[in-house]
């Protein structure tokens, strides 16, 4: 018997209870409540933890990250928080010294954060190094800009055509600007040096150590590939996973789903939950697809980058398979399109309780949100956006703007909505996803909160988007809540949230992270 029991634990917002004892043995909540019910279980506990007061809740559950990736971006130079080119271009002439050979990789920056009020191109990075191939990708991961070695290494030139879904940025002249939109980013990927076994593995190693220290113990791996899913495998047998995992692969790999269902059958942490499929870009590099044109590039509608033809395929094979079914949908246009393409299957099929999602869901209008709840769909959303996005009203427009991220309107529809980080676009800490949805950016001053604080949630329903709902999005019974019978995942936090005032939730910190009743964080 292994028993791990939490004293003097404070369980709002999601329960009313205060001073209660948690008790986990072999792995599952075998008591939740007072002294009364619970106490007589404490004695020949291995740990006794003395919670003080402090708000425990259920394990996060990140509805939508990219795990290996996550890794990869805490490695390379780290481009957030620049403020001009100048110091963009400082930062990589410094990562440059320190890596001291081949290609020289950032990501994180925002150009409409820069003083130069322009995006950095091709002659820029050639600033930094000529002889060194540069990428830098922009925080939404949706946009790169490449200087003219990398341009060369991947065979980027005047007459290079626009691959299908991706946009070439060129000048006056038809040279390429070192401007890549969307699918074009991956003519450079496929020029970088392959990673291998062991370089996926260090990833997701990384990676899982660095959502611990946030209070996450699953994780929606969306977009996964098989080499990613190699190295996973390869963790979860040799004890390096510490985080449970639900599977979304990237639809391109559509042909190996089925391998790794059989991989992982009856693997206590992973799961093979569905696919993964990428329908238009984002705001910030104005290719999410809009029903009307950008209020700051009105020639520019956002670019749809799957056909027709193929997402209705990929929407098939997920019925006849039993498939859950992720389809990243920010722009208005790209939400009608994926629900169109769905309503056509329902006369055949039973689309409601198979918990299809739109990742993001951004900017979803009131007849758009009423659709997807007819369909029977869940929302798996990113709050940290609100903040990170100062700029929507540039984008959007004061009309538009009202349904940026209406998760309230949302949840009063009956839409199961979920919260995640999409890191490494965001750094995947639930307790700002918390605070971003509970406040809207409002103390930073950011116009979508004067647009849109009726869509601000309560704190009890922001910590369900990171817990209960989450757990219903990856089809997780057992996860997700503080019930008997359930997996011991819990946090211990530095404080009471209930006492906190909300514009300092983001400050809250995790003491302890707990798996299966096995303490695997412990701050300090």
């Amino acid at each position: 018997m292994y028993r791990v029991s939490i004293i003097n634990a404070d369980l709002h917002p999601l329960y009313n209870v205060s001073d209660a004892y948690v008790i986990i043995e072999d792995g599952l909540i075998k008591c939740v409540g007072g002294r009364d019910e619970c106490g007589r279980y404490v004695h020949g506990s291995k740990y006794v933890i003395d919670a003080k007061g402090n708000t425990v809740l259920p394990g996060f559950i990140d509805s939508h990250i990219h795990l290996f990736k996550l890794g990869y971006s805490l490695k390379i130079a780290d481009l957030r928080n620049v403020y001009s080119i100048e110091e963009l271009k400082n930062r990589l002439r410094e990562y440059g010294r320190r890596i001291e050979r081949g290609w020289i990789i950032g990501r994180g920056w925002d150009h409409e954060k820069f003083s130069e009020g322009r995006m950095p191109n091709r002659f820029d990075l050639d600033d930094v190094s000529r002889d060194r191939p540069i990428l830098i990708i922009r925080v939404c991961g949706h946009l790169a800009v490449v200087n003219s070695k990398a341009l060369e290494l991947a065979g980027i030139d005047k007459d290079a055509p626009d691959p299908p879904g991706g946009i070439i940025d060129r000048d006056s002249n038809g040279y390429p600007t070192g401007v890549l939109r969307e699918n074009a980013v991956k003519l450079v990927y496929n020029a970088l040096p392959k990673d291998t076994l062991e370089d996926y593995i260090g990833y997701g190693v990384y990676s899982i150590n660095y959502l611990l220290r946030n209070g996450v113990t699953t994780v929606h791996h969306v977009s996964a590939t098989p080499d990613e899913l190699d190295a996973l495998y390869r963790m979860s047998l040799s004890g390096l996973l510490k985080t449970r995992v639900r599977i979304y692969l990237d639809y391109r790999y559509i042909n190996y789903i089925s391998k790794y269902i059989r991989l992982f059958d009856g693997n206590p942490l992973v799961k093979v939950n569905g696919i993964k499929v990428i329908v238009d870009g984002s705001l910030g590099a104005r290719t999410a697809a809009l029903r009307e044109p950008y209020y700051d590039d009105p020639n520019n509608l956002g670019s749809i980058i799957v056909s027709e033809d193929e997402l209705r395929r990929v929407i098939r094979f997920s019925l006849e398979n039993n498939l859950q079914l992720a389809i990243h949908g920010i722009g208005d246009r790209a939400i009608e399109y994926i629900l169109d393409s769905i309503d056509v299957f329902k006369g055949d099929y039973e689309i409601i309780g198979r918990r299809f999602r739109i990742e993001h869901a951004s900017l979803a209008p009131l007849d758009l949100i009423k659709w997807i709840s007819e369909l029977g769909l869940c929302a798996s959303v990113q709050p940290s956006f609100i903040i990170s996005d100062f700029w929507a009203l540039d984008r959007l427009g004061p009309d538009r703007i009202r349904w940026l991220y209406p998760f309230k309107t949302m949840i009063k529809h009956g839409i199961c909505v979920g919260g995640g980080s999409d890191a490494p676009v965001e750094d995947p800490n639930p307790l700002y996803g918390v605070y971003s949805a509970v406040t809207r950016g409002c103390y930073e001053g950011i116009e979508t909160c004067r647009y849109t604080s009726m869509e601000k949630l309560s704190l009890g329903e922001a910590i369900k988007l990171y817990t209960v709902n989450n757990a219903y999005l990856g089809f997780d019974d057992y996860i997700g809540g503080l019930t008997e019978g359930y997996y011991g995942d819990l946090i211990i936090l530095d404080g009471n949230l209930n006492d906190t005032p909300d514009y300092m939730i983001k400050d809250v910190k995790v003491l302890y992270t707990i798996l299966g009743g096995e303490i695997v964080y412990r701050k300090g």
